[in-house]
């Protein structure tokens, strides 16, 4: 299950991400999304879980939780649109 992480703190890692998804399940990879020019975060990441019941779990969780003095959107990845 692909998750979408929103209204990240422009400081957060991979790492810390993972660390807060995995107390939900297995969590097979961590994208925080960077400006290509300035390698700055852009503030969202995406988190993949292979098991959809432990990534729900995650999404219920996790959505609305303060990381950093940010509150997180955590949400099913929609596929992109054409």
């Amino acid at each position: 299950m692909k998750i979408y992480v929103g209204n990240l703190p422009y400081d957060a890692n991979e790492e810390e991400l993972r660390q807060e998804f995995s107390a939900f399940g297995e969590v097979s990879s961590v994208n925080v999304i960077t400006d290509r020019d300035s390698g700055r975060s852009k503030g969202f990441a995406f988190v993949e879980m292979p098991s959809t019941s432990e990534g729900q779990a995650a999404v219920e969780a996790l959505n609305g939780k303060i990381l950093k003095e940010r509150t997180m959107t955590v949400s099913p990845a929609r596929p992109p649109s054409d």
